[in-house]
């Protein structure tokens, strides 16, 4: 281990390693250590008996359920958008080829106790049941506006510059009722606040084209895909890519203890006795805890039942998003849901996840209107988790260090992270200009 490398990447968490991977094509000498023996670090994926031994502490999941070994059950599950940033990365640095994705088959949201498939488009906001008929004239309206718009094309601003008008001014423009624009906020431009709502208007509007974009690229129901077997087959893509170009990885390494010079800077990770020496260090924050402090909790349950989501139109897999003014919260609430159809459980088995950011110590209490959606459950697990943000100076020791995974059930938080991390890493944007048909073969299998 005595070789000098430009950066060491610690964790194989879905972050680590996009970054482990993009910065190997960029020709940069990678080293990649996991205490852990397997990949995925927080957002690693369990099968059944692995599932059981975290949470039951025995590993004897019931016969009933089925063979172990067809569970890929996601500890951090994530749909990705279509068009989104994830998977851009993907094209841009080819890991589509290790992986095979499928179109997730719905996407809804709850309103006043019931849930109603989200509307994305002028023609779906005239057929949603969400609005009364002169609602839905005015939220056509307003799609109509969104869909034509372009940045470079004054003619479709209406007379708006979106870089100074607020989001709540484009919205009140057109007349929508707040049930209207809590849908179009949280579960089309998925914000996970209000707070967009006093910000410029542009962000929220390319949001929105985002979502009815990614909607179009499938014909599916929803905008959404997820690969094959689970997003544990995410890290080790990127993985292997980072092998193609050089990269070397380490798993099983225990301690990965982090050494600065007198100045603080970052010179070396020193695992049994050896020390690597690096520029930069790359890690979650579990390896360097001075350097981070908490900033929330994510509560969850994770259930296996063995019927979809009632009134999701029978969806094998889909998200349901629970704005928090339907329930009184501060926080959205996030259903998650995937079956057999993705091969992540087996024959007839669906995995559903309920979790928002934790606002009490309490999380069954807390998550309960969103169990309450899910219909019969066979079995249920609770689990909360600490969430982090870096607090150090990356210019003085050399550290970059991601954020925890938020309660979200969709990849663009997460996106937005490791894309700022690579321009505090490199000083430079990865280039996100990619021919988008590049994974369309696959998503269609």
């Amino acid at each position: 281990m005595d070789e000098d490398y430009d950066v060491i990447v610690l964790g194989t968490g879905l972050k680590e390693c996009i970054l482990s991977g993009v910065l190997s094509v960029d020709g940069l000498k990678v080293l990649h250590m996991d205490r852990n023996a397997y990949y995925g670090g927080e957002s690693t994926s369990l099968n059944l008996t692995q599932l059981w031994k975290r949470f039951k502490g025995d590993d004897k999941p019931p016969e009933r359920l089925g063979s172990s070994k067809e569970y890929n059950v996601d500890m951090i599950p994530k749909f990705m958008m279509a068009n989104g940033g994830l998977v851009r990365i993907l094209i841009h640095t080819d890991v589509t080829k290790y992986l095979n994705f499928k179109a997730v088959d719905g996407s809804f949201v709850y309103n006043k106790g019931k849930i109603y498939k989200v509307p994305a488009t002028d023609v779906e906001a005239l057929k949603s049941p969400l609005m009364g008929l002169f609602e839905k004239r005015r939220a056509r309206k307003f799609f109509i506006y969104v869909q034509e718009y372009e940045e470079d094309d004054p003619k479709s601003h209406e007379g708006l510059d979106l870089n100074k008008v607020t989001a709540r001014e484009i919205i009140s423009k057109y007349g929508l009722e707040d049930d209207t624009i809590d849908f179009i906020g949280h579960a089309l431009a998925l914000h996970i606040n209000d707070s967009y709502l006093e910000e410029p208007a542009m962000d929220f509007v390319k949001r929105i084209k985002l979502y009815a974009e990614s909607l179009a690229r499938f014909q599916g129901g929803s905008p959404y895909i997820y690969p094959l077997y689970g997003l544990g087959e995410l890290p080790q893509a990127f993985a292997r890519l980072s092998a193609v170009y050089g990269g070397t990885y380490m798993l099983n390494k225990p301690e990965c203890k982090v050494e600065f010079d007198g100045d603080g800077k970052v010179i070396g990770v020193t695992s049994e006795g050896e020390t690597a020496k690096c520029k930069k260090v790359v890690c979650d924050p579990s390896y360097l805890p001075d350097k981070v402090q908490k900033v929330g909790k994510v509560a969850r349950a994770i259930c296996i039942m063995n019927h979809p989501i009632p009134d999701t139109n029978d969806s094998h897999s889909c998200q349901v998003i629970l704005p928090q003014k339907q329930l009184g919260r501060k926080s959205d609430m996030y259903l998650f849901c995937c079956s057999y159809a993705h091969n992540v459980a087996p024959n007839g088995q669906y995995i559903a996840f309920v979790s928002t950011e934790a606002e009490t110590d309490n999380p069954e209490v807390e998550l309960k209107p969103g169990i309450d959606l899910l219909g019969p459950v066979d079995e249920i697990f609770f689990d909360t988790y600490d969430r982090f943000v870096p607090t150090n100076n990356h210019e003085a020791d050399h550290c970059f260090i991601s954020s925890s995974y938020d309660a979200t059930t969709h990849f663009e938080s997460t996106v937005q992270d490791v894309l700022e991390m690579y321009t505090k890493i490199t000083g430079k944007a990865v280039d996100l200009s990619v021919d988008l048909s590049a994974a369309s073969a696959t998503a269609e299998q």
